[in-house]
């Protein structure tokens, strides 16, 4: 495989790993790739396409040695119910930390306009998603804080409450208790596969939904 292949190979095997995106939508987005990185003449839609049917079937199979429920079921059970004690907790949330403080405000703003304030927040974003789907070493790191605030004790107090939710989901977390650095779930594997009838966790009304009830 050469270098610009193994790029697209990686972001194919996020992409399929992840289970964000149908087939259809992962094929649009490497074709997008190759030619906005200018590999075209190197690297064929054939190839891509069969790199992408071989890692769906690839997770096919592993997914039939999942045990239930798995550190992603638990995740979500998690998030719920942060949600449901008005934490709000989005999944896959931007592609950096920048990226899922904006999603965070405009998910408050909602919150505001059913007269409803977070008590604060947690997210995890692409690259801690890319952590998680490793080989080796896999691991979550999720983030907190409560928007429009900059006391630390009030940071912590998130943190805490995200970190006893987690806890008692049966994760084992890495923390130091302050207010800089994010919660640690070691050893956290995602384990999911694309299923359109499926609940989409990335449709954040539903958490809107579930905070105002």
């Amino acid at each position: 495989m050469t270098e610009n292949e193994a790029f697209i190979y990686e972001s194919i095997f996020n992409q399929v790993r992840m289970g964000f995106l149908s087939l259809d939508e992962i094929q649009e987005n490497i074709i997008e790739e190759i030619e906005d990185n200018e590999f075209a003449d190197e690297i064929s839609e054939e190839w891509a396409f069969d790199k992408i049917r071989e890692e769906y079937q690839k997770l096919l199979s592993e997914s039939k040695q999942w045990e239930s429920p798995t550190d992603t079921e638990r995740l979500i059970n998690a998030f719920d119910e942060l949600c449901d004690e008005n934490i709000l907790a989005l999944h896959n949330a931007g592609y950096t930390t920048t990226d899922g403080e904006y999603e965070v405000v405009e998910v408050e703003r909602e919150l505001q306009e059913n007269e409803i304030e977070s008590d604060g927040y947690c997210f995890y974003h692409e690259q801690d998603l890319a952590r998680a789907i490793a080989v080796e070493n896999p691991s979550l790191f999720i983030a907190f804080q409560k928007v429009d605030n900059s006391d630390d004790a009030t940071t912590i107090e998130v943190g805490k409450r995200v970190a006893e939710v987690l806890i008692n989901n049966d994760f084992k977390i890495k923390w130091d208790g302050s207010a800089r650095t994010k919660i640690e779930i070691p050893g956290f594997r995602w384990q999911k596969i694309f299923d359109e009838d499926a609940r989409d966790l990335q449709d954040y009304s539903e958490v809107v939904d579930r905070m105002v009830q």
